[in-house]
């Protein structure tokens, strides 16, 4: 099933790379909004055992979406500079050997599944033709960085029910933050990219709003700060979220402020991206003393 037998590499190094657990930021960073969902659901106290199902359900959900959206991109990927070692592109792996890690990692995220209440469930049926489709999203759609954003959102929905049953009011301002935050990082992810998108005729929203994308990232991040901020306010959070907040909002005004620069490295884009996931648990910690303090 391997097309470079002699490859130095080992077979599970590559297929850990296949699944990005090699680079931790992009899995932590679906897994941080479905913790902020099940710990503002339970008041702070979520059973050990359903964190552990999200954890992992996350884990398996991210996965399955990186190797379809490499099986998808196989052929586009070798002509993007961050995106030809990837093994699928590099031809490391065959196609039939993605096919069934996509086929394993989705076997797991429904196995955790099953544990999960019928509304919860079938929001986790719902989430996949989204999962499938955001690879095609960038042929057709100016600004497939939203059908990512509405994925990630998913994340929100489906832990807030397995919590509590139900959707409430503060679902949906946790889910329009998520979305608007995922908007943000993912179209820095996106800049590092424009030169090579442009050239291959695939679409982003980096290259929707051009020289505009570092306000549009502003303007998703100011957007997220007002729904965190009705979301404490709904919840009745404590002054600890309130400061958590204040810190989340100063360093997304200072990643403003540094994509403000048109010659900005493409290592930088990648670094923002990822300084996101540390912004992520900071809220996480103020969501979980705003509500056990």
């Amino acid at each position: 099933m391997l097309t470079e037998s002699n490859s130095p590499e080992p077979t599970w190094q590559i297929i850990l790379r296949l699944l990005r657990w090699d680079k931790p930021a992009g899995r932590l960073i679906l897994m941080i909004p479905a913790l902020w969902a099940i710990v503002l659901a339970t008041n702070g106290t979520p059973p050990v055992t359903l964190i552990l199902v999200i954890v992992f359900g996350t884990l398996a959900t991210s996965a399955a979406g990186c190797v379809v959206n490499d099986l998808w991109d196989r052929d586009i990927d070798p002509e993007v500079e961050r995106t030809r070692t990837r093994p699928l592109a590099s031809r490391a792996l065959t196609v039939k050997t993605g096919l069934v890690i996509a086929a394993v990692a989705f076997a797991c995220a429904a196995g955790l599944a099953v544990y999960l209440n019928p509304l919860s469930f079938g929001l986790c049926v719902a989430a996949v033709p989204v999962i499938i489709g955001y690879p095609l999203a960038k042929r057709v759609f100016p600004i497939p960085q939203l059908v990512l954003s509405i994925a990630w959102g998913f994340a929100v929905l489906i832990s807030w029910t397995a919590a509590v049953g139900n959707l409430q009011t503060a679902t949906w301002f946790l889910w329009g933050a998520t979305v608007l935050w995922t908007l943000g990082f993912d179209t820095i992810y996106a800049m590092s990219d424009r030169e090579d998108d442009l050239r291959l005729g695939v679409n982003s929203s980096a290259i929707f709003f051009g020289q505009q994308s570092a306000n549009a990232v502003g303007s998703f991040f100011l957007g997220t700060a007002i729904l965190l901020g009705i979301l404490g306010w709904n919840l009745h959070l404590n002054w600890e979220y309130w400061l958590t907040l204040i810190i989340a909002i100063f360093l997304w005004s200072r990643q403003y402020w540094q994509l403000q620069n048109p010659e900005l490295p493409r290592p930088i884009y990648g670094k923002i991206f990822s300084d996101n996931v540390g912004i992520g648990f900071v809220l996480l910690a103020g969501m979980i003393s705003g509500l056990l303090l």
